[in-house]
């Protein structure tokens, strides 16, 4: 199509630039808006709830550097991601958190297809009951980037983020968590746990979070027993 032509297509990735009639770009010319805000702020997350109601691992990718009418064109993607394969790294931080002495929670944070954060839990190596390592995944991420607002980030955690995990994913505008195991999982192997799932967290939060369970469960649960 000449209003989306396409400049990239493999099996995991297709990109292409949009050239089409855009209401909101209209808009924010009129208005004097920046699409760079406000297409992120009303875009992203819907379309990426559309994606993963097909398949979890596709992706939503928009450079918003390269946008209307700040560019002639806005160029966006759609990627798959080895979802396993990212998983193995949390479970790697998790297995060095062990090594460290601590409790052996692991994270992976994602901006489209780019790892931008990997984390484990030091509770015990730091004295610090807050070094969680999906909490640690999320400063780690907003550092790199420059910014509280991870709206489109993937977090993979070994573990169903706690309340304090989840919570903190909402502040961060956090688009999706995956985790492993479920904190009735690991409670039920014997670990202290405060009993409120992180989909409840999501379901009451005021903004839009995605939360998947049971991603390599057996792997992760192995980590717990």
């Amino acid at each position: 199509m000449r209003e989306l032509p396409l400049v990239e297509e493999s099996d995991s990735r297709v990109t292409w630039l949009s050239l089409n009639a855009c209401p909101t770009l209209d808009a924010c010319v009129q208005l004097g808006f920046d699409t760079r805000e406000v297409c992120r702020a009303v875009c992203e997350k819907p379309t990426q709830l559309f994606l993963s109601r097909l398949d979890p691992s596709l992706r939503f990718v928009r450079d918003y550097s390269a946008i209307r009418p700040y560019a002639p064109h806005c160029r966006e993607s759609i990627v798959r991601l080895d979802l396993e394969a990212l998983m193995r790294e949390a479970i790697e931080e998790a297995r060095t958190a062990k090594a460290e002495g601590n409790k052996g929670y692991g994270a992976v944070l994602l901006l489209g297809d780019r790892v931008v954060a990997r984390a484990h839990d030091s509770i015990t190596t730091d004295g610090d009951p807050s070094k969680h390592g999906e909490l640690k995944a999320i400063c780690q991420a907003a550092a790199t980037l420059g910014s509280p607002d991870l709206c489109g980030a993937l977090l993979l955690s070994t573990c169903e983020p706690c309340p304090m995990c989840a919570g903190l994913a909402v502040w961060a505008n956090v688009t999706t968590v995956i985790y492993g195991s479920s904190i009735a999982d690991t409670a039920a192997m014997g670990r202290t746990r405060i009993m409120v799932g992180a989909a409840e967290i999501a379901q009451r939060s005021p903004f839009t979070i995605e939360v998947f369970g049971g991603l390599l469960k057996d792997d992760c649960d192995s980590l717990y027993t």
